[in-house]
């Protein structure tokens, strides 16, 4: 797993819910998306980004479709019910989370203990 892989471990599920929250988009958009979104930061091979997206649409969070474009198959998924209120429930989360994390990382000095 290369280095921007490992630093979005456990974060990736709900990084793409929520490219895809916009609306359907195919496996190579949904890649681009998520590089384009972070200013080219996140730019995660393919091999990272399908096994997610498969394992995604196994837990029924997201639901694909295939279709035929310029002679081509390509699969192109769709948040599901499910993964609308994982997403929320994840966001949610993450923005507890980080405003944990910033009151640490901001507090200073830090408080005494006896």
């Amino acid at each position: 797993m290369n280095a921007q892989a490992q630093v979005l471990k456990g974060h990736l599920d709900v990084l793409l819910l929520a490219t895809l929250e916009a609306g359907p988009r195919h496996g190579y958009a949904v890649k681009e998306a998520l590089r384009e979104g972070s200013g080219g930061r996140f730019d995660l091979p393919t091999g990272t980004i399908y096994p997610a997206l498969h394992r995604l649409a196994g837990a029924g969070l997201i639901a694909g479709s295939w279709s035929t474009v310029d002679g081509r198959r390509r699969r192109t998924y769709r948040l599901t019910a499910a993964g609308q209120r994982r997403l929320h429930a994840d966001r949610s989360n993450w923005h507890d989370f980080a405003t944990a994390i910033t009151a640490l990382l901001e507090t200073r000095p830090w408080p005494a203990t006896s």
